[in-house]
């Protein structure tokens, strides 16, 4: 039944009031300087009505950076901007945590403020183009990260996650998921490491439970999540024994008490299962292009706790009111996801004030 989305529930230090959350979408509509500015205030504000906003993909430090006009996390300029965007959200009765994604290989050196070769675990070349202010291009071969330069990008998540508190963020999430960095060190083919980071399954799961470890360290595992996707090809990413990884990710993350796992769900209904019976908390569920009904059933039958929802929540300011309704939806317009003003962004349209009586 539809009603159970509406029962709240503590998900580590955060009180949500019902069970449906905005999943994290890039959409590069900030600075160059990775600043986000009035116009995202607005767009995150609209949606406050989710019971927790999980924002777009924000670097924790230059080398994290692979999209244009994706914001960052760790200047005192990106600080303030961000600070536009809680004030907004908390003033409209929300909530939101920053996602926290290092890209790793999946970058140009076009579009980073050093304009630096990628960096990833090993250098393999992933087999994608990225788009630049020039166009299509190819992404070059990465250079493999030294130990010290693991270490160090370990402190910029844990930097990044003390700017985000700063900036008034409720929490954050990092992301392991979809092919970059975190996902990068448990794939078989982007990690061929043969130090205390790769080979062994133990050892290519090292740098996510550092980085969560870290993270949790510095601001409190109430207020930090990870989402993760097993077995997902993006990004040229192939993982060969899936389900060894991710149980053994999850018991190891499960020990840090963090606010949630947020699982990017890629269709093994077996292995969401297993996680669900491993993890101890409260566990997120994407679903990508299920429906509302389908999405609901997965808390019904306790395999989520909560479920997170992108496009419709991107075409939807009003989301929840319209669910509530059984009203229709807008239908998201792909050609204006990335890059560009408020069309597609910030005009999607609400129901009508009659239509809300």
């Amino acid at each position: 039944m539809i009603e159970t989305l509406w029962r709240p529930i503590k998900a580590g230090d955060l009180e949500l009031n019902h069970r449906l959350a905005m999943a994290p979408m890039t959409r590069s509509r900030s600075t160059p300087a990775g600043i986000p500015t009035e116009m995202n205030a607005e767009y995150y504000a609209q949606r406050a009505s989710t019971a927790l906003i999980i924002s777009e993909g924000t670097q924790p430090s230059d080398d994290g950076q692979g999209y244009i006009l994706t914001p960052g996390i760790y200047t005192d300029a990106q600080i303030a901007g961000w600070r536009k965007v809680t004030d907004a959200v908390h003033s409209a009765g929300g909530k939101i945590v920053i996602q926290l994604m290092h890209v790793g290989r999946i970058a140009h050196p076009a579009n980073t403020p050093h304009g630096r070769q990628p960096v990833a675990p090993s250098a393999v070349q992933p087999k994608a183009k990225m788009f630049t202010m020039t166009g299509l291009q190819d992404i070059p071969a990465p250079r493999a990260l030294s130990e010290a330069e693991i270490a160090s990008t370990v402190r910029d998540y844990r930097h990044a996650a003390a700017a985000a508190i700063k900036a008034g963020a409720d929490g954050i999430e990092i992301h392991g998921a979809n092919g970059y960095l975190v996902h990068q060190f448990l794939a078989d083919n982007a990690n061929l490491r043969t130090d205390r980071y790769g080979g062994s399954v133990e050892n290519r799961i090292r740098f996510a439970v550092e980085v969560a470890s870290a993270v949790a360290d510095e601001i409190g595992a109430g207020r930090t999540g990870i989402r993760i996707s097993p077995g997902n090809p993006f990004n040229d990413i192939v993982e060969t024994n899936v389900p060894k990884v991710y149980e053994m990710l999850v018991r190891e993350l499960g020990q840090l008490n963090l606010a949630y796992l947020h699982v990017m769900h890629m269709g093994d209904e077996g292995l969401l299962r297993t996680i669900r019976g491993i993890w101890p908390g409260v566990l997120f569920l994407n679903r990508p292009g299920a429906d509302i009904a389908t999405r609901t059933s997965d808390i019904e039958s306790g395999v989520a706790d909560v479920i997170t929802v992108g496009g419709m929540n991107l075409a939807n300011p009003d989301l929840i009111e319209r669910i509530k309704r059984n009203a229709p939806l807008n239908a998201p317009d792909p050609a204006t996801f990335y890059g560009g003003g408020a069309k597609g962004y910030t005009d999607y349209p609400a129901l009508a004030p009659e239509a809300q009586r």
